[in-house]
């Protein structure tokens, strides 16, 4: 398997990550004429998304402690 496979599979094991959300499946034919850097930057940025929904979530229970 070359780096460029490994960073399609990265993207569907992310995408799969999330909840209420069926499992993805991705033709890698549709993300081959993507360049290595782009396939990064769509990982960096399903990372960036994954630690801002983390924050949010964080933020929402300490609001719900506030109330206890």
């Amino acid at each position: 398997m070359n780096r460029k496979e490994q960073l399609i599979i990265d993207i569907q094991n992310l995408l799969n990550t999330y909840e209420d959300i069926g499992k993805t499946s991705i033709n890698p034919n549709l993300l081959e004429f993507m360049d290595e850097s782009t396939l990064l930057s769509i990982i960096d940025s399903l990372l960036t998304q994954k630690e801002n929904d983390k924050e949010s979530d964080l933020e929402w229970l300490e609001k719900f402690k506030k109330y206890r």
